[in-house]
């Protein structure tokens, strides 16, 4: 303790005015030799702002100023930079000097050989024959994956650069190009001016190509990345994307433009952007764009299979008893079939939602109110309706629990519509309506424990409801397609939207049986069926609804805790004969994944399914080792008897380089697209910036 203080005493004296008393040396030994030598031996410890050394002997010249250091030494900045070498002589403030058998290691990831190392002024860090990798180096593999060789690298901590000189990069030992001046983002850098992973890109209609990215950072919260892509003959495109961080949002757009020989003589392109903001008194801004030349520009791009674009801004606010939103639109379909002038395309929502504790009465209440409009580009009579409606509804639900454990709970609900309908000649041009229904359920629950610690619950339920049997007619723009499953088997009403209302006396009845097990086993069934009074015809026979009796439901899911999956979802009527059948399975297990799911549903014209669908679609995943993943995905229509989609995957993972391979083959055909088939390349060297980590994949030299 003693020979500490000394040396700490030392030190400060020595260094300057501004540096004292942040100097700290600790070793096994400490002589002080004259008034200008101080020698430390042993487990030598030299602490001084964020930097420290360790090393076996230390001696410091007070009249020169400098420590003289003897290895092997580790010096540490910080938690980013580690810098090892066999002997160096450094300033007392370790800012400046020379280190020579040196390695520098950044983040723990990147890894640069010298012969020698300077240190200038706490900043730079010059280094001279040097050879840099992020690959782990045994005796057995003494060659690494790969290598940049230079004659000199600088590295400037400030700006978190590396610059080379007279560069050379090798794999596994070969030189494969050589770059004169080079300059990249040490591993702790995010954004940083200059090129990112290029990507290789081969399709059957647009040959084989090159993405090269190159990211512009314009200030410290806006950038942007430029993309050139370009094929062998077949395309000249340019992608960007410029994103903006202000203080109370963010904006993210990007595109592309392009001239190909699919449309020759024909420039194409999108914009796709998104934007969220806040806004005084807990209200969200949102705005998205969405934009392109013609219908088949992102699938001959691979930009995805969005088929439907939205232009528009929204503002929301969400508390825990008040739901308010607004939006405006303009919608885009890209399908084939569907004409844009005939379709809904300006349209316009605002709706207000407030919960209440309901007087005198008891149990839930709320009360909202809505505004809708919708325009057609059209003026074609029926074809080109246009549509505005106004709605306020109230709702009310209380339960009480009977003295045998049943439930019994009651629930109304009243809505009122103004519609304001033009161009249809089959409606008039008002419509005023009130819309009211009441319910009644009845409950009872069934607990049991087992002597394992397994809990099984099992609940019939029966709801009786009312509401009129006729309803002024009005066009039907938000409710054509209508589901029928566990989430909506006890509900008031199946119709997703506004214009339509289930209507007449029926009931809804069910049980649900679910059963659960400590070691993380759990199963669900749920059955049940609607029955009604009269036929009023508000549904087809592909919804599974239709008639004074509906299909049965029957949905199943299954879970493990080894990873498995199970759920089915089926509507059948009294012969069994299925109107629509619905199974996912999945496991997850050690090395391998799998997923797979099986869609059936009767044609329904109603819902414009002209014919039966039967489809089935997989997807599986395998890490053969530690460092080697390969997947497979594809999409089957039994209805076609063709496949419509099918992909392989397989990505390398290691400590110093990510690649991955990707192949697809797109088999649908229409008017404006083609079969395709897709090939991408990428390789990501781990090290530079903050994109490939190789850490987690680092293995020790004996495996």
């Amino acid at each position: 303790m003693l020979r500490t203080l000394a040396a700490a005493l030392f030190l400060s004296v020595a260094l300057p005015a501004q540096a004292q008393d942040l100097a700290t040396l600790v070793a096994d030994r400490v002589a002080i030799n004259g008034d200008t030598k101080l020698v430390a031996e042993g487990a030598v410890e030299v602490f001084f702002q964020n930097t420290r050394v360790k090393a076996q002997r230390i001696t410091y010249d007070r009249s020169t100023g400098r420590l003289l250091i003897e290895g092997p030494i580790t010096l540490t900045e910080g938690d980013s930079i580690i810098l090892l070498a066999d002997e160096a002589e450094l300033s007392a403030d370790l800012r400046d000097g020379i280190l020579r058998s040196a390695r520098v290691v950044l983040e723990q990831q990147l890894q640069l050989a010298a012969n020698e190392v300077a240190r200038v002024s706490g900043r730079y860090t010059a280094m001279s024959r040097v050879v840099a990798s992020s690959c782990q180096v045994c005796p057995g593999r003494p060659t690494p994956l790969w290598e940049i060789r230079a004659r000199r690298v600088i590295h400037d901590q400030e700006e978190r650069q590396l610059y080379f000189d007279h560069a050379q990069f090798r794999i596994a030992g070969v030189p494969i190009a050589y770059i004169p001046r080079l300059r990249m983002p040490d591993p702790t850098l995010e954004r940083a001016t200059g090129f990112l992973v290029p990507q290789i890109r081969s399709t059957s209609q647009l040959g084989t190509g090159i993405k090269l990215p190159y990211f512009i950072a314009i200030g410290d919260h806006r950038d942007l990345t430029l993309t050139p892509y370009v094929s062998n003959g077949s395309t000249r495109t340019l992608d960007w994307r410029y994103r903006q961080a202000f203080r109370t949002g963010r904006i993210t757009f990007e595109g592309g433009v392009s001239r190909d020989d699919i449309q020759p003589g024909d420039w194409r392109g999108y914009v796709f952007g998104t934007g969220e903001f806040s806004l005084p008194a807990d209200f969200t801004l949102g705005l998205t764009v969405e934009a392109v030349s013609d219908d088949a520009y992102l699938l001959d791009y691979g930009l995805g299979d969005k088929d439907r674009l939205r232009t528009g801004i929204d503002v929301t606010r969400t508390r825990a008893d008040e739901h308010i939103s607004a939006a405006f639109a303009h919608y885009y379909s890209l399908r084939e079939g569907e004409d844009n002038d005939t379709l809904p395309s300006i349209v316009g929502d605002a709706s207000f939602q407030r919960r209440f504790t309901a007087p005198w009465i008891g149990g839930q209440a709320a009360y909202g109110f809505q505004l809708h409009s919708q325009n057609r580009n059209s003026d074609a009579d029926g074809a080109g309706r246009d549509m505005s409606r106004a709605s306020a509804m109230i709702d009310w639900q209380r339960n009480w629990i009977l003295p045998n454990g049943m439930i019994l709970a009651g629930m109304a609900e009243a809505t009122a519509d103004f519609y304001s309908i033009s161009q249809d000649s089959a409606y008039p041009g008002t419509v005023t309506r009130f819309f009211p229904a009441a319910a009644v359920e009845l409950r009872w629950p069934f607990v049991k424990t087992e002597a394992s610690g397994a809990v099984q619950v099992l609940e019939p339920v029966v709801q009786l409801i009312w509401s009129p049997k006729s309803l002024e007619d009005v066009p039907n723009e938000d409710s054509i397609l209508v589901e029928f499953d566990e989430g909506n088997l006890f509900s008031l009403s199946r119709f997703p939207g506004a214009d339509r209302h289930e209507l007449g006396l029926r009931a809804n009845v069910g049980i649900g049986w679910t059963r659960t097990t400590p070691g993380g086993w759990s199963m669900g069934v749920t059955a049940g069926r609607v029955l009604r009074a009269d036929d009023l015809g508000q549904f087809s026979a592909g919804t599974g609804l239709a008639g004074t009796s509906s299909d049965w439901l029957l949905a199943t899911s299954v879970s493990a805790a080894d990873g498995i999956s199970f759920t089915n979802r089926a509507l059948f009527n009294d012969e069994f004969d299925l109107t629509r059948d619905e199974l996912r399975l999945a496991w997850t297990g050690g090395r391998l994944g799998l997923a797979t799911s099986y869609v059936w549903m009767v044609a329904d014209p109603a819902e414009d399914r002209l014919v039966d669908t039967s489809e089935w679609v997989f997807d599986a995943a395998w890490q053969a080792t530690d460092r080697w993943t390969a997947s497979v995905e594809g999409r089957y229509d039994f209805a076609t008897d063709q496949a419509t989609r099918a992909g392989l995957g397989l990505s390398y993972r290691n400590e110093c380089v990510w690649v991955d391979l990707s192949l697809s083959r797109r088999f649908t055909s229409s008017t404006s697209v083609r079969p395709t088939t897709d090939i991408g390349l990428s390789v990501e060297l781990s090290g530079f910036g903050t994109g490939a980590d190789g850490r987690p994949y680092r293995r020790s030299c004996a495996k």
